[in-house]
């Protein structure tokens, strides 16, 4: 338990019944009446996002998250198997849990994977990563009005936007946030 005084972005509240992170929070002290806290609070397994508001002092239930860095094995089926870096325990983690992620995710890349008693709640990768292009179109030089791109398919089956000068086989930076190409390796 917590009280309402001690939230932080990022910490993750068991609210009935469901785990919800603090995207935001505001200590409200109007001229007339009592404080409040204004919190934007993200479901932490289906990302809906709602707005919530607490009386100052409340208690809240705060939930355990274990962070782990985990490297990714291979994909089982649907699922994803993580193993742990300072136990080697393996960890099966749904194709929906890991989500958008899947395209970014090479054999033997480290990615942070947060449990709650065991089940596993989200990954994070790192900011960035490096993917070979398997296949894209040759630009065309004089082929555009500004500054061109083409889409390019990436080694683990992802489609990025790239600048024309991009040729299959090389390596490239891309923003695994959204998707965006950031640069050659």
């Amino acid at each position: 338990m917590a009280s309402t005084n001690d939230l932080k972005n990022g910490l993750v509240l068991n609210l009935d019944g469901d785990l919800w992170s603090v995207v935001e929070f505001q200590h409200v002290k109007p001229g007339k009446g009592g404080a409040f806290v204004r919190t934007t609070l993200k479901n932490v397994l289906s990302g809906k996002v709602v707005d919530k508001t607490f009386n100052a002092g409340t208690k809240v239930d705060t939930a355990t998250v274990d962070k782990r860095t985990m490297q990714y094995l291979y994909l089982d089926g649907e699922d994803f198997v993580f193993m742990d870096l300072d136990t080697y325990d393996q960890i099966t983690v749904p194709a929906g849990t890991v989500g958008e992620n899947a395209n970014y995710l090479l054999p033997e890349a480290e990615a942070t994977v947060a449990t709650h008693e065991g089940v596993p709640l989200y990954i994070e990768l790192p900011t960035s990563v490096f993917l070979e292009v398997t296949y894209t179109e040759p630009g065309l030089q004089g082929d555009r009005s500004t500054g061109g791109t083409k889409p390019a398919t990436v080694e683990t089956g992802a489609t990025v936007n790239v600048p024309l000068f991009i040729t299959t086989g090389e390596k490239i930076k891309v923003d695994t946030r959204d998707g965006r190409y950031l640069g050659r390796s």
